[in-house]
C-alpha cells in the first residue's frame, strides 16, 4: 500500500528539467505520473508552484475541459505524460502547444493537443510550494552538491601536491620528459583558488533560468537525491516498525510470535506507452457523439 509520502519521495528521484512552455518564459520543471495521479513542481528560481491530483480531482477537470471525450483516469494520465515527457527529455514535441500564465501565488499551465481529430485540453492548476517542498527538492539538494563538490576539490588539491612531490623526485633522480611540450608548473592551490573565485565563480552565479544547473549537474542532482531518499525511507520504515511493535505489545498474546512483514522494493517511474497505443484505445461512439478512452 502506497504510503502518503511515496509520491513525494518518487518526485524527488525525478531530474530537473529546463523547459520554455511559452516565450520568453523559461521553467524549471519535474514531474511524476502514476496510474491513478500526478505531482508537477515547477520553478522560475525566485518562485516555486506545484499541483498534486487525484483521481477525484482528474476525472472532474477531464469532464469540465474535453465534454466529448470519456477517459479511465489512467489512460488520461499515461497521455499526459507521453505529451510532457520529450520537454522534460529536452525535446520537441510539436504535437501540442502550451500556455502559461503566472503570478507569485498560482501558476496555470493550459495544455492544448488533438486525439483522432478532436481537441484535448488540459489545465494544470498549481499553487505556491510549501517551504518545505522548496527545502526538499532544491535547498538540501544544493547544499549537498556543494558540500560534495567541495570536497572533491579538496581531494583533486591534495593528489595534484602528491603528484608533484612524486615529479619532483623523479627529477632530482635524474629522469628527463621526452616531450618538452608535456612540462607543467607546480600546482599551486592559493593561486588556484584566487584564480576561481575571480574568474570562475563569477560566470557560475549567472544561473540564468537554470538551464545549466539542470544540464551539468543533473547526474550529481540525482545521485545526492537518491541519498536522500534511501535515508526518508529508513526513516518512515523505522517509524512505522515502531509504530506496529507498540500496536503489537497492545493487542496481541505476549506469547506470540512477532512475524517480520516484507519491504516492498522502491520503484522508479515507469514508461508509459506511446501516444500511439493510447490513441488506438480510442472507441468513437456515434451514439452519444463521444470519444471513450480504453486502458490499454
Amino acid at each position: 500500500m502506497e504510503t502518503s509520502d511515496e509520491p513525494q519521495i518518487k518526485l524527488l528521484l525525478q531530474p530537473w528539467a529546463s523547459v520554455c512552455f511559452s516565450e520568453p518564459t523559461r521553467l524549471m520543471v519535474k514531474a511524476w505520473f502514476s496510474d491513478s495521479s500526478y505531482i508537477l513542481l515547477l520553478s522560475d528560481l525566485s518562485n516555486m508552484w506545484y499541483e498534486s491530483a487525484n483521481t477525484e480531482v482528474i476525472q472532474q477537470r477531464s469532464k469540465e475541459l474535453n465534454k466529448r471525450l470519456t477517459a479511465p483516469v489512467a489512460s488520461i494520465l499515461k497521455y499526459l505524460h507521453n505529451l510532457l515527457s520529450p520537454l522534460l527529455e529536452g525535446k520537441e514535441n510539436s504535437s501540442v502547444s502550451f500556455s502559461c500564465q503566472l503570478s507569485s501565488s498560482s501558476l496555470i499551465l493550459n495544455v492544448k493537443s488533438e486525439l483522432l481529430g478532436l481537441p484535448f485540453y488540459w489545465d494544470f492548476h498549481c499553487g505556491a510550494a510549501p517551504l518545505e517542498m522548496m527545502s526538499r527538492h532544491l535547498l538540501r539538494p544544493l547544499m549537498a552538491m556543494s558540500l560534495g563538490l567541495h570536497n572533491q576539490v579538496q581531494e583533486l588539491a591534495s593528489r595534484l601536491l602528491q603528484k608533484d612531490a612524486e615529479i619532483e623526485d623523479y627529477r632530482e633522480s635524474g629522469a628527463t620528459l621526452s616531450l618538452e611540450r608535456l612540462k607543467t608548473e607546480p600546482f599551486k592551490e592559493e593561486s588556484f583558488l584566487h584564480t576561481f573565485e575571480t574568474k570562475t565563480l563569477p560566470q557560475a552565479c549567472s544561473l540564468g533560468d537554470g538551464h545549466v544547473f539542470t544540464s551539468n549537474l543533473k547526474s550529481l542532482y540525482l545521485a545526492v537525491t537518491q541519498q536522500q531518499a534511501r535515508a526518508a525511507c529508513k526513516r518512515h520504515r523505522a517509524e512505522s516498525e515502531g509504530s506496529g511493535s507498540l500496536n503489537h505489545a497492545a493487542s496481541q498474546d505476549p506469547t506470540e510470535k512477532p512475524v517480520d512483514l516484507p519491504v516492498a522494493e522502491e520503484k522508479t517511474e515507469t514508461q508509459s506507452p506511446s501516444a500511439q497505443h493510447l490513441e488506438e484505445a480510442l472507441v468513437p461512439s456515434s451514439q452519444v457523439q463521444k470519444v471513450q478512452v480504453l486502458v490499454v
